[in-house]
């Protein structure tokens, strides 16, 4: 994550007026923003890179990077209380999801295994009959069920990420992704945006450091979390991290797009160097340069908060100090707030007993 932070600047300016050069920066998962009325973007989290025409978003582009919008700089009250009030229900609506997800899929497996003892001597006496296509949803299922969990847990967000990142490639989808997949405080639809804004990534550069990252960290998380419990600080600590750049954008009259996993990545890391923080890690490239897994965490907030402090422009550093505080919480607090989930797994065994009445 610390390597990937830096490429994300110079694509939006191309995607929204016209062409520009843009600098490659350094390799870390970074959330990058672009300020509105702002000489420069800002964040880590959002990238933007490539030369395109003009977009129905009208931005000065400055130094080849995204440009700042042709806009009042200033973050509309109304916009950060409903951030507030989406970011809220949006993280009870993950942790109750993951929940119930966690009882149909526990339930599941109870059935699958009950089902496998009744009828397996069915199953082995039909192999021969089996035609193509049987055969190859079991070869599949099979490959799949070889994966590690992180594997599992990684491959359905890494094919979200890469969707988003074709779909930035079609010229009549661009206003559509400018709006609901570029986080902006000061723009009209606020809310979803702080969502799939962190599916959301322009440059080849930047969705590959963040995926690395994620992949990097994501069997250690799943392994300690579970995967439901997993999926659910994933999701939630994206939109906190996007409110956490929202409130320090209305804090700095610094309103802008952003957008990138490295909010909800910066978690995870965050998470993993809390719980393990003798692990040794390197850098990709420097393999020779190894650090504990709590200084590193140490030293990447550290720089997020000089550059909130400093006012630094290159990423979104709101952000993924925003993420990195959301994984320290939940390694210190999660279990407790975790266990507190068997009030609403009882309720809804209880609902589905009844309704199978």
């Amino acid at each position: 994550m610390l390597m990937s932070r830096a490429l994300c600047r110079s694509w939006l300016s191309q995607v929204a007026h016209r062409c520009h050069h843009a600098k490659a920066p350094p390799i870390l998962p970074y959330r990058h923003t672009i300020t509105s009325g702002h000489p420069a973007t800002r964040s880590c989290r959002r990238h933007f890179h490539g030369n395109r025409k003009q977009s129905t978003r009208d931005l000065k582009p400055e130094s080849g990077e995204p440009a700042a919008a042709e806009q009042n700089t200033s973050v509309p009250l109304n916009n950060v209380i409903k951030a507030v009030a989406f970011t809220g229900a949006f993280t009870v609506g993950c942790f109750a999801g993951a929940t119930i997800l966690e009882y149909e899929n526990t339930r599941s497996a109870i059935l699958a295994k009950a089902r496998q003892a009744r009828f397996g001597w069915w199953q082995s006496r039909s192999l021969a009959d089996r035609n193509y296509w049987t055969q190859l949803k079991q070869d599949i299922q099979r490959h799949w069920d070889a994966l590690t969990p992180g594997d599992k847990m990684f491959a359905p967000i890494f094919l979200c990420n890469a969707l988003a990142f074709a779909l930035w490639r079609v010229p009549s989808l661009r206003t559509t992704m400018m709006t609901y997949f570029t986080s902006n405080p000061a723009a009209r639809v606020v809310c979803w945006p702080m969502f799939l804004s962190t599916f959301s990534h322009y440059s080849a550069m930047h969705i590959f450091a963040n995926m690395y990252v994620l992949h990097s960290f994501a069997n250690a998380a799943v392994l300690s979390l579970g995967k439901e419990q997993f999926l659910a600080v994933y999701l939630s600590a994206g939109v906190f991290s996007s409110l956490m750049s929202m409130l320090y954008k209305a804090g700095t009259s610094s309103a802008g797009m952003s957008l990138g996993a490295s909010g909800a990545i910066m978690t995870v890391l965050a998470y993993v160097c809390a719980q393990y923080p003798d692990t040794q890690l390197s850098i990709l490239f420097l393999p020779a340069l190894t650090f504990s897994a709590g200084a590193g965490i140490k030293v990447i907030m550290g720089i997020d908060f000089a550059g909130c402090v400093l006012g630094w422009k290159f990423f979104d550093h709101a952000a993924h100090l925003g993420g990195a505080m959301f994984g320290i919480f939940w390694a210190t607090y999660g279990a407790q707030i975790w266990a507190k989930r068997i009030g609403l797994l009882n309720y809804y065994h209880d609902l589905r007993r009844t309704k199978q009445k």
